[in-house]
């Protein structure tokens, strides 16, 4: 498409002389701001990319793909129920919990709210959530009816460590003649865990489902059925196919695309809604690529009327001008994607040597939820964002150079 006498002009006006060093700035200008509108993109988007899949792993991994309760009531035979859930197709496994919120306090003073959860030992160890991320003591001291398991920045809040007790108060206790008294119960900490995300490791405290029975005085029943999917995409699915097989007793089914729905929303609106600001100044870098080269064309009126009185042909002349913006558009477009995927793949080291050099704290558990700064490159989206870049700057070259192609020599060289 273009020849080497056109490439070499092409390539010789992106070279600017000392006179014309001007031009050559906002060529510079052009350049720079689309490879950072090109790696701000990519970033962002990573990063967006980053917190569903972290939210989305950690809320599944730690709550289930679906929950069976019961209507205004626990649930009795909870076994053989589970049982009955996990043969249908899809589901990965079928777990009774008891599950209530109660008031923790420790040793040295100190309440916090808290969301008790009374799990089967062996099946709170098959949890690699759980089981992966212990950072003080042992879930092989987890049973009986005296341990529990606290999460991390719950334990720092109430001031118990491993081994310790802490203290949990329902307010749904035993009624006397003197009112009701609220139940306590002092349980010993076996292990902390830390999975990473601010609201559970807060206030998820775990304890043996037979010590939750006892503590919630529900007897042998279970206040819900969680239930984990092999592709949390069909959910609602694999929901008809439970309500199918379970027709001898009313249950209900609250799937996570339901409870969270709004939470996933607002994510999808927020990342569609950055997409669209950044891509601003992609457009805006194009818009400099334009006056700049407009400038050219002004600048090289001469030259284009000595070439096209040598022979050169309009559309010898509108390749030119087109080359000299494109290359602008593909160096920034390359520099731009390399840039991008070298801060995403660096992005919680950058994270911390920035917060080391400050002193600052520059990413707060306690607003975004999650303790580290996700990133998650999806190649489809960075080919996305590379094409949206090299394809504005070529828009952006289109009409200085038709302008170029259409100059008249005569006019051009009238007051030389």
């Amino acid at each position: 498409m273009f020849g080497p006498f056109e490439r070499l002009v092409a390539f010789r006006y992106l070279r600017a002389r000392k006179a014309e060093g001007f031009v050559s700035v906002i060529a510079g200008f052009s350049l720079a701001g689309i490879g950072l509108g090109v790696a701000t993109l990519i970033i962002v988007m990573s990063v967006m990319n980053g917190f569903r899949a972290e939210l989305l792993g950690r809320i599944l991994g730690l709550n289930g793909h679906l929950g069976v309760y019961g209507i205004g009531q626990t649930l009795e035979g909870y076994d053989a129920l589970a049982e009955r859930i996990r043969t249908v197709p899809g589901v990965r496994s079928a777990t009774p919990i008891v599950e209530g919120q109660v008031l923790g306090t420790g040793e040295r003073g100190g309440g916090a709210g808290v969301l008790a959860r009374g799990i089967a030992p062996d099946q709170l160890r098959a949890r690699s959530i759980i089981a992966g991320n212990i950072i003080a003591g042992s879930l092989d001291e987890f049973g009986g009816d005296d341990a529990i398991i606290v999460g991390s920045r719950l334990a720092n809040r109430l001031g118990v460590r491993v081994g310790e007790r802490l203290s949990l108060v329902s307010p749904q206790g035993q009624v006397t003649v003197f009112g009701t008294v609220p139940r306590i119960r002092a349980y010993r900490v076996a292990a902390l865990f830390e999975v990473g995300m601010f609201e559970y490791d807060n206030s998820y405290v775990f304890m043996p489902l037979e010590a939750a029975q006892a503590y919630f005085a529900t007897g042998d029943a279970a206040t819900q059925i969680e239930v984990f999917v092999t592709d949390p995409d069909r959910v609602r699915e694999i929901n008809r196919a439970i309500r199918a097989a379970v027709t001898d007793r009313p249950i209900r089914l609250l799937d996570w695309q339901q409870s969270n729905s709004a939470f996933f929303a607002a994510v999808q609106v927020e990342r569609n809604v950055m997409f669209l600001i950044l891509t601003l100044i992609i457009i805006v870098a194009a818009f400099n690529i334009v006056s700049s080269l407009v400038m050219l064309v002004k600048d090289k009126g001469r030259d284009i009327a000595i070439l096209r009185t040598m022979g050169a042909s309009r559309g010898a002349v509108m390749r030119i001008f087109l080359m000299c913006g494109a290359s602008i558009g593909v160096l920034g477009t390359v520099f731009g994607v390399s840039l991008g995927l070298f801060i995403a793949a660096n992005l919680e080291s950058i994270r911390q040597w920035l917060q080391g050099l400050t002193g600052q704290e520059l990413f707060q558990a306690e607003i975004y939820f999650l303790s580290r700064l996700p990133s998650v490159v999806d190649p489809w989206e960075v080919a996305q964002v590379a094409a949206m870049g090299l394809g504005l700057s070529l828009l952006a070259t289109l009409y200085p150079s038709f302008r170029a192609a259409r100059l008249d020599p005569v006019e051009a060289l009238r007051h030389e």
